[in-house]
Protein backbone atom coordinates (compact mmCIF):
# COMPACT_ATOMS: atom_id res chain seq x y z
CA UNK A 1 0.00 0.00 0.00
CA UNK A 2 1.17 3.67 -0.96
CA UNK A 3 2.02 5.31 1.78
CA UNK A 4 -0.25 7.78 3.89
CA UNK A 5 1.14 11.28 4.36
CA UNK A 6 -1.90 12.48 6.09
CA UNK A 7 -3.78 10.26 7.70
CA UNK A 8 -6.75 13.21 8.39
CA UNK A 9 -6.70 13.49 4.39
CA UNK A 10 -7.25 10.30 3.12
CA UNK A 11 -9.68 8.17 1.80
CA UNK A 12 -9.79 4.07 2.41
CA UNK A 13 -12.45 3.02 -0.71
CA UNK A 14 -13.31 -0.86 -0.04
CA UNK A 15 -14.08 -2.62 -3.36
CA UNK A 16 -14.94 -5.61 -4.05
CA UNK A 17 -10.99 -6.40 -5.52
CA UNK A 18 -9.47 -4.62 -2.59
CA UNK A 19 -8.65 -1.16 -0.94
CA UNK A 20 -8.62 2.05 -2.82
CA UNK A 21 -6.23 4.94 -1.27
CA UNK A 22 -7.36 8.67 -1.78
CA UNK A 23 -5.73 11.19 -1.25
CA UNK A 24 -7.58 14.65 -0.71
CA UNK A 25 -6.73 17.73 -1.39
CA UNK A 26 -7.90 20.10 1.05
CA UNK A 27 -5.76 22.82 0.10
CA UNK A 28 -7.42 23.07 -3.47
CA UNK A 29 -10.61 22.36 -2.27
CA UNK A 30 -11.51 22.48 0.97
CA UNK A 31 -15.18 22.08 1.04
CA UNK A 32 -15.58 19.37 -1.08
CA UNK A 33 -12.45 17.51 1.08
CA UNK A 34 -14.64 17.98 3.42
CA UNK A 35 -17.78 17.32 2.49
CA UNK A 36 -16.43 13.75 1.49
CA UNK A 37 -14.74 12.93 5.00
CA UNK A 38 -17.85 14.13 6.75
CA UNK A 39 -20.02 11.82 4.89
CA UNK A 40 -17.52 8.97 5.01
CA UNK A 41 -17.77 9.36 8.90
CA UNK A 42 -21.41 9.17 8.73
CA UNK A 43 -21.15 5.54 6.46
CA UNK A 44 -23.43 7.47 4.14
CA UNK A 45 -20.82 5.94 1.59
CA UNK A 46 -21.21 2.30 2.19
CA UNK A 47 -22.66 0.17 0.08
CA UNK A 48 -23.19 2.90 -2.90
CA UNK A 49 -23.32 1.78 -5.93
CA UNK A 50 -21.41 2.83 -9.11
CA UNK A 51 -24.09 4.29 -11.17
CA UNK A 52 -22.24 5.49 -14.35
CA UNK A 53 -19.36 3.79 -15.62
CA UNK A 54 -18.13 4.79 -18.47
CA UNK A 55 -14.86 2.71 -20.44
CA UNK A 56 -11.92 4.89 -21.35
CA UNK A 57 -13.81 7.79 -19.51
CA UNK A 58 -14.67 7.95 -15.59
CA UNK A 59 -16.66 5.66 -12.96
CA UNK A 60 -19.73 7.81 -11.09
CA UNK A 61 -21.21 6.91 -7.71
CA UNK A 62 -21.97 8.50 -4.53
CA UNK A 63 -25.58 9.27 -5.03
CA UNK A 64 -26.19 8.65 -0.85
CA UNK A 65 -29.96 9.06 -1.28
CA UNK A 66 -30.98 6.75 -3.77
CA UNK A 67 -27.70 4.84 -4.53
CA UNK A 68 -27.68 2.12 -1.40
CA UNK A 69 -26.87 -1.22 -2.46
CA UNK A 70 -28.81 -2.12 1.03
CA UNK A 71 -31.40 -0.64 0.83
CA UNK A 72 -33.26 -1.62 -2.56
CA UNK A 73 -32.05 0.89 -4.39
CA UNK A 74 -33.77 1.60 -7.53
CA UNK A 75 -30.76 1.89 -10.54
CA UNK A 76 -33.29 3.76 -12.88
CA UNK A 77 -32.83 6.55 -9.68
CA UNK A 78 -29.47 6.20 -8.71
CA UNK A 79 -27.33 9.52 -9.85
CA UNK A 80 -30.45 11.53 -9.14
CA UNK A 81 -29.93 12.17 -5.40
CA UNK A 82 -27.80 13.63 -3.23
CA UNK A 83 -26.71 14.53 0.61
CA UNK A 84 -29.62 16.26 2.87
CA UNK A 85 -26.74 18.59 3.43
CA UNK A 86 -26.77 21.58 1.02
CA UNK A 87 -24.33 21.96 -2.32
CA UNK A 88 -21.36 23.40 -2.64
CA UNK A 89 -20.06 26.31 -4.52
CA UNK A 90 -17.67 24.98 -7.49
CA UNK A 91 -13.62 25.06 -6.16
CA UNK A 92 -12.22 25.16 -9.68
CA UNK A 93 -8.91 25.08 -9.84
CA UNK A 94 -5.35 24.28 -12.26
CA UNK A 95 -4.96 21.11 -11.14
CA UNK A 96 -6.17 18.96 -13.95
CA UNK A 97 -8.49 16.11 -14.59
CA UNK A 98 -5.97 12.87 -14.59
CA UNK A 99 -6.25 9.54 -14.53
CA UNK A 100 -7.20 8.71 -11.16
CA UNK A 101 -8.33 12.50 -9.52
CA UNK A 102 -11.37 12.79 -8.45
CA UNK A 103 -13.98 14.89 -9.48
CA UNK A 104 -17.24 16.75 -8.15
CA UNK A 105 -20.27 15.26 -9.88
CA UNK A 106 -22.96 18.01 -10.71
CA UNK A 107 -25.81 19.06 -12.56
CA UNK A 108 -25.56 21.94 -15.45
CA UNK A 109 -25.30 24.37 -12.05
CA UNK A 110 -21.81 24.68 -11.42
CA UNK A 111 -22.21 25.12 -7.61
CA UNK A 112 -24.28 21.93 -7.63
CA UNK A 113 -21.99 19.13 -6.45
CA UNK A 114 -22.81 17.42 -3.55
CA UNK A 115 -22.55 14.00 -2.48
CA UNK A 116 -21.40 12.51 -5.85
CA UNK A 117 -17.85 12.45 -7.46
CA UNK A 118 -16.01 10.35 -9.95
CA UNK A 119 -13.24 8.81 -10.28
CA UNK A 120 -11.20 9.64 -13.76
CA UNK A 121 -9.75 6.19 -15.41
CA UNK A 122 -7.88 8.44 -18.15
CA UNK A 123 -6.89 12.42 -18.73
CA UNK A 124 -9.67 14.32 -19.22
CA UNK A 125 -8.58 17.82 -19.49
CA UNK A 126 -11.52 18.54 -21.60
CA UNK A 127 -13.25 18.94 -17.93
CA UNK A 128 -10.21 21.06 -16.66
CA UNK A 129 -11.55 24.09 -14.49
CA UNK A 130 -15.48 22.75 -15.34
CA UNK A 131 -15.43 20.35 -12.27
CA UNK A 132 -13.96 20.15 -8.68
CA UNK A 133 -10.87 18.36 -8.88
CA UNK A 134 -10.24 16.82 -5.16
CA UNK A 135 -8.52 14.11 -4.63
CA UNK A 136 -6.45 11.72 -6.23
CA UNK A 137 -6.25 7.78 -6.28
CA UNK A 138 -2.62 7.02 -4.74
CA UNK A 139 -3.04 3.08 -4.60
CA UNK A 140 -5.37 0.24 -5.89
CA UNK A 141 -6.30 2.15 -9.18
CA UNK A 142 -6.01 -1.43 -10.66
CA UNK A 143 -9.55 -2.19 -8.33
CA UNK A 144 -11.22 1.13 -9.77
CA UNK A 145 -10.28 -0.05 -13.20
CA UNK A 146 -12.09 -3.40 -12.72
CA UNK A 147 -15.60 -1.81 -11.84
CA UNK A 148 -18.22 -3.00 -13.96
CA UNK A 149 -18.96 -0.94 -17.00
CA UNK A 150 -22.83 0.73 -17.60
CA UNK A 151 -25.14 3.77 -17.69
CA UNK A 152 -26.24 2.41 -15.27
CA UNK A 153 -24.46 -1.68 -15.04
CA UNK A 154 -27.03 -4.04 -15.32
CA UNK A 155 -24.75 -5.68 -11.71
CA UNK A 156 -23.18 -2.57 -10.83
CA UNK A 157 -20.32 -2.92 -8.25
CA UNK A 158 -20.17 -0.61 -5.12
CA UNK A 159 -18.32 0.99 -2.55
CA UNK A 160 -18.46 -1.79 0.35
CA UNK A 161 -16.90 0.67 2.93
CA UNK A 162 -15.43 4.54 2.56
CA UNK A 163 -13.41 5.90 5.52
CA UNK A 164 -11.12 8.02 6.59
CA UNK A 165 -7.65 6.75 7.36
CA UNK A 166 -7.32 8.55 10.59
CA UNK A 167 -10.23 6.88 11.68
CA UNK A 168 -9.41 3.23 10.19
Amino acid sequence: MAEIKDPENTILMELKGGTVVIELLPDVAPKHAERMKELARAGAYDNVVFHRVIEGFMAQTGDVAHGNAEQGFDIRRAGTGASDLPDLPAEFSGVPHDRGTLGAARSQNPNSANSQFFINFSDNHFLNRQYTVYGRVIDGMEHVDAITRGEPPTSPDRMISVKVASDA
